[in-house]
């Protein structure tokens, strides 16, 4: 008969010990140094939250607001929803993903960081600026902390203005910018604003882009002609939207729970079907260039490629940050950030704020593998040249509705 194996805590705790030292000395992941980074930000982020006096009554109402079956509220609430969500999921993105908060599938022998800003120098190609680019005025929708903002301005040599509703990404996106030496905020920079009602004057930009930000939108033909409004004739606004799929069956049990658990872990009012998204950016004026799923792209699957959601599905191996989906690393992450909690380091609701946004992942990754979602519906959409008749011509559609 075998002996039972019997393994203590100093041992288990060993043995996360020298994970954690392997992953910082052989993997460029630096885990160390980005948890240091997310526990010098905490008390700095509640501090600057936008909507709540704390961290725990933030996710408490974000919660209340997802509580409903019905999306009304959430879309009558937009901007409180909104705030709250990046409020509290700011600092976990960019400690666990990076300065874009964006997909992106991998071709062949590319990396995690080559496929982001590859996915959005595609994007930037669609907008059809000239060579002589850098005297264009060229607005992000929905910047985040301005990841993408930064290296499409880099590539196209273009001046970038990132709009964002939350304060904190503000801050934070102009302090990356000031850090970063060959751009500054003279070459791109955010902005506080809702894209509902940009703060910004008519025909006033040269291009406009969106990156899975408008989703966070109550109304899409609201937000695209907003868009349609800044820009100039013959302008063109490229986008990548999260969109239901014709794979989604409402009726399906399955399928209604990947959607919620995509909204609520990820600040969505509601979730639009592609048809949706693309009758509205024709209501809002916009001539279509191009609208497809890159979802469906070849990306090299059989030679190695990788789907957009990988990352977020659950995996063994402690050198990816995959392991916090399987159930040991989820439960491990959670006593962890109750740990830092508990001695202080992280603000209370901190806790409930990383189960959210678990969640939320769980149905994005479901909802990769199902095909009932994507987060990568491209549409391109050029203003007339013609703009103020294009403009009658809607505004009369309307009326005659």
């Amino acid at each position: 008969m075998g002996s039972a194996v019997s393994i203590s805590a100093a041992e288990i705790a060993a043995g996360i010990g020298s994970t954690i030292l392997a992953v910082q000395l052989l993997t460029p992941a630096d885990p160390i140094g980005k948890t240091w980074q997310l526990v010098r930000q905490f008390r700095k982020q509640e501090k600057a939250l936008t909507c709540n006096s704390d961290v725990n009554g933030g996710i408490d109402e974000y919660n209340r607001l997802h509580s409903a079956d019905d999306a009304d509220e959430r879309n009558a609430n937009y901007k409180s929803l909104v705030n709250s969500y990046y409020d509290l999921a700011t600092l976990f993105y960019e400690w666990g993903w990076g300065q874009s908060f964006h997909f992106a599938y991998r071709h062949p022998h590319e990396d995690f960081g080559e496929s982001i800003r590859r996915h959005e120098n595609y994007l930037a190609s669609k907008l059809g600026l000239s060579p002589t680019a850098s005297n264009l005025k060229v607005l992000d929708v929905g910047c985040g902390i301005g990841g993408p903002m930064r290296n499409i301005c880099k590539f196209t040599g273009a001046d970038v203005t990132g709009l964002t509703l939350n304060q904190y990404q503000v801050d934070r996106g102009n302090e990356l910018c000031v850090a970063d030496p060959q751009l500054g905020t003279e070459k791109c920079r955010s902005v506080q604003g809702d894209f509902m009602r940009m703060p910004f004057k008519d025909s006033s930009y040269d291009a406009a882009y969106a990156i899975e930000a408008t989703c966070h939108a109550p109304d899409r033909v609201g937000v695209y002609s907003e868009i349609f409004r800044v820009l100039k004739p013959g302008s063109i606004f490229a986008c990548y939207e999260w969109c239901m799929t014709d794979a989604y069956d409402p009726k399906n049990e399955e399928h209604r729970r990947i959607k919620k658990q995509i909204e609520e872990g990820d600040g969505l009012p509601d979730i639009c079907h592609t048809s949706v998204c693309l009758n509205a950016l024709k209501e809002a004026g916009f001539e279509v260039l191009d609208a497809r799923d890159m979802a469906d792209d070849d990306f090299g699957a059989s030679k190695g490629g990788k789907p957009w959601m990988l990352p977020l599905m659950p995996s063994w191996n402690p050198l990816t940050q995959r392991f916090q989906f399987n159930w040991f690393g989820y439960r491990m992450t959670n006593a962890f950030i109750y740990l830092l909690e508990l001695l202080w380091l992280a603000p209370k609701g901190t806790v409930k704020t990383q189960r959210m946004l678990q969640q939320g992942a769980f149905g994005l990754s479901d909802g990769g593998i199902t095909k009932t979602f994507t987060p990568m519906y491209l549409m391109v959409g050029r203003v007339p040249l013609n703009k103020k008749i294009a403009v009658m011509s809607v505004a009369e559609e309307k009326k005659e509705e």
